[in-house]
């Protein structure tokens, strides 16, 4: 795990820092008190479902193709908000199914901000300090959520540091946390907001993905050419970096997509 995020993440000092800390830590832990419980926030592009790949690689032989590994995103599978009874019904009892098979089952939660808030509060019973829920124990499962939610709280503090001419580098977790948990608690228009796993600290780790710089994406570019097979062309590689759009306005330092395109670029100039 430590060695796949150094490897191939960039820019998430914070990150990498956080997440081997808690993967490790539970996956040691012969007596865990609850569900193991990550909340990824940030922009688009910035890394979020790329390190819960990583993570299902790092546990499960066949990494997201484990039949323990369960992804849902909420706009796909639970798109209707007249059902949100039956998608209740329906996660509580998948839920239930796969931990009784398999106690160490991952279940990714994606675009956590768009779910309807009765619905992330049906997964509440399962990362709770239960002993067992029906005959049934949770504590060896691993929750991680992903949202947008918090993300310009993010850019937000970042932003601070550079224009006080701070390295991103030493943003610390615990100023980041505070502020993106108070965020993501403050944010009306998210699911989050409304339901009780915050406000019941349930969330173990709130883990904030910064927005991406172009040094940043010029990595992404260059591993995404290694990894296909090719010889890195430095001027494609400087090009494909030059066409993001960045933001603010007036600085453009962060790239509003993160490395989301990277790969479409390169198809369009290698001519794959």
């Amino acid at each position: 795990l430590q060695e796949n995020l150094d490897k191939k993440l960039f820019g998430q000092h914070l990150v990498g820092k956080v997440v081997v800390k808690a993967v490790k830590g539970f996956l040691n832990n012969t007596n865990a008190k609850k569900p193991l419980a990550l909340s990824l926030h940030g922009w688009t592009g910035t890394g979020k479902n790329f390190v819960s790949k990583i993570i299902a690689e790092s546990i499960y032989k066949r990494g997201l193709q484990s039949k323990y590994v369960h992804q849902f995103v909420a706009t796909l599978h639970f798109p209707h908000a007249h059902s949100i009874n039956l998608y209740k019904d329906q996660l509580q009892s998948w839920i239930r199914g796969n931990v009784s098979i398999c106690p160490r089952s991952l279940f990714i939660f994606d675009e956590m901000d768009k779910m309807h808030a009765g619905l992330i509060d049906s997964i509440k019973p399962f990362l709770d300090y239960y002993e067992f829920l029906d005959g049934v124990s949770y504590r060896q499962a691993i929750f991680i959520f992903l949202s947008n939610a918090g993300a310009e709280k993010i850019t937000e503090v970042a932003l601070d540091f550079w224009r006080n001419g701070r390295r991103r580098e030493d943003i610390q977790l615990t100023e980041m946390q505070n502020a993106l948990s108070v965020s993501v608690f403050n944010n009306k228009n998210s699911g989050f907001w409304h339901s009780t796993l915050i406000d019941k600290n349930l969330i173990d780790y709130f883990v904030p993905f910064l927005p991406l710089e172009y040094k940043h994406v010029k990595m992404c570019v260059r591993v995404e050419i290694e990894s296909r097979g090719y010889v890195v062309d430095e001027d494609i590689l400087t090009r494909i970096a030059d066409e993001m759009t960045y933001f603010p306005r007036e600085e453009r330092i962060y790239s509003d997509k993160g490395c989301k395109t990277v790969d479409a670029k390169l198809d369009y100039y290698y001519d794959f």
